[in-house]
């Protein structure tokens, strides 16, 4: 038997946004049931992101450590960031964050996953990237502020994170499932059975 999910989309009666944020907003849809009865399911609108989990001739992954406020945690994660511009290729989005939050340029890029981050709640895709072959970025570094500005950076071995993520001690949803991704697909057939850099995204179509 195949497991694969699939795109339906019920029917909705009504609409309404009674919030909208600087990146994202809150929506109410009436959705018609397979009964033919009504319910209201409130969810995150949310535009996309992307994540790269960068790793290194050694077997390390490059790692951020960030304070994030909702869940008052400093979290180790891997440079993500949203799809800011509609129809943006995921994977310029990618390069964009690891410059930016590590300094850092890859040669080398593979589709690691992509997941829905919270589809009882947040209508969120995201694609995780494999980087390699990195090399630091020549010139100055991007100007961080805010959270970024009290970022710290580190490198540290897979089979580390892994062991972090299964004791309970890392949590961040692109770091636990890249990394988990990561040690499936160095057990199993390899990088190179990875989908290509701009294989298609359906959740998030986007331009070449």
């Amino acid at each position: 038997m195949s497991i694969k999910d699939t795109a339906e989309s019920w029917q909705v009666t009504a609409s309404e946004t009674p919030f909208t944020g600087n990146k994202t907003s809150a929506r109410t849809d009436v959705v018609v049931m397979p009964d033919g009865s009504t319910v209201k399911r409130d969810y995150q609108v949310h535009p996309g992101s992307v994540a790269v989990l960068a790793l290194d001739e050694q077997g390390r992954v490059l790692v951020i450590n960030q304070y994030r406020h909702p869940v008052r945690h400093r979290l180790w994660e891997i440079p993500a960031g949203l799809l800011d511009i509609p129809g943006e290729n995921p994977l310029h989005a990618a390069q964009r964050e690891l410059f930016e939050e590590a300094h850092v340029k890859a040669e080398d890029w593979r589709v690691l996953t992509d997941v829905f981050t919270s589809p009882g709640g947040c209508d969120e895709a995201l694609r995780i990237f494999l980087a390699r072959g990195l090399s630091e970025v020549e010139g100055e570094r991007f100007e961080v502020s805010e959270e970024e500005a009290d970022m710290e950076l580190a490198r540290v071995p897979l089979a580390d994170l892994v062991r972090g993520v299964l004791d309970g001690e890392l949590h961040n949803t692109c770091l636990t499932v890249g990394v988990l991704a990561l040690s499936a697909v160095l057990a199993g057939d390899g990088v190179d059975a990875l989908r290509p850099a701009n294989a298609p995204w359906p959740a998030r179509p986007f331009e070449e």
